[in-house]
């Protein structure tokens, strides 16, 4: 049986069994990954990390697009 894994992916709580990295969730929530920063437990990692990376209970990830503009 899977084990259940709550985590916080800006600022709202999500459950899950399935063992997900940040390229997973950065993938399933449809995220452009050339525009982002990432921060996972309040550090910042680099792409090469993100498939590297389980997301673990009670972990805190933000997500932040970046937008251009004039």
């Amino acid at each position: 049986m899977n084990q259940m894994c709550s985590f916080f992916l800006n600022g709202q709580k999500y459950i899950t069994t399935y063992q997900a990295t940040i390229s997973d969730l950065i993938d399933y929530f449809g995220y452009n990954q050339s525009l982002l920063v990432v921060e996972y437990n309040q550090f910042i990692c680099s792409k090469t990390e993100w498939d590297q990376i389980s997301i673990q209970k009670n972990d805190k990830i933000e997500i932040v697009t970046i937008v251009g503009g004039g």
